[in-house]
């Protein structure tokens, strides 16, 4: 009976495991949602989140700096820690205009990579030709969009790719449990059935 009971303890622990794993996706499923429904609030919500993690990294960064004093580095540190206070300060007292300039960086970002596969493509015409010119005209379509609609365009930008992300993320952690429960199941009863169930299987004898 101990070898049976084994496999099923651990294969129990494993489906726990992948059974939180698709709870967490689903969590995620249902904030990309919420946020793909309210693109300002998740907007605001990431600048926020963003300003936070600023301040608390520059904190952190500070402190290190203070326990590192001695170091030919540390006013170097102190420098960064104090930029990444002052961002996060300034992140959380204006969202809105964070998320204005944030947004203007993402197209340009679309645009000089769109730009930069575009041309790649053209130059090196490689065996992925087609997918890196569908790239970079996406990425330059994207970016021109974006800037012509700025900066009215930081208001859902930043949410909408935020909310695709947790989606994205969410589906792939669902689909990672599901099927590692599938998994975990069909080994289990591969390994525990013919012991457990077989023709040759030993009568458990009474104590």
């Amino acid at each position: 009976m101990a070898k049976s009971t084994t496999p099923r303890g651990e294969a129990a622990k494993l489906k726990s495991g992948f059974g939180r794993l698709a709870a967490l996706g689903v969590i995620l499923v249902a904030a990309g949602l919420f946020g793909l429904v309210y693109t300002g609030v998740a907007t605001l919500t990431t600048m926020v989140l963003f300003g936070w993690l600023l301040l608390i990294g520059g904190a952190v960064s500070l402190l290190h700096a203070v326990q590192a004093r001695h170091t030919s580095f540390f006013w170097l540190a102190v420098i960064v820690a104090a930029l990444n206070v002052a961002a996060g300060a300034v992140v959380l007292r204006t969202p809105e205009a964070a998320a204005e300039g944030l947004t203007m960086f993402a197209a340009l970002l679309f645009l000089t990579g769109g730009l930069f596969r575009l041309v790649g493509s053209m130059v090196v015409r490689g065996p992925q030709f087609g997918v890196t010119l569908l790239q970079g005209v996406l990425g330059l379509l994207l970016g021109i969009l974006v800037l012509a609609t700025w900066p009215s365009s930081s208001q859902y930008v930043i949410g909408t790719f935020l909310s695709l992300a947790l989606l994205f993320d969410g589906l792939g952690l669902i689909a990672t449990g599901y099927g590692g429960r599938r998994i975990v199941s069909m080994v289990s009863d591969q390994l525990t059935g013919p012991e457990s169930t077989g023709p040759h299987a030993e009568p458990v004898q009474p104590e």
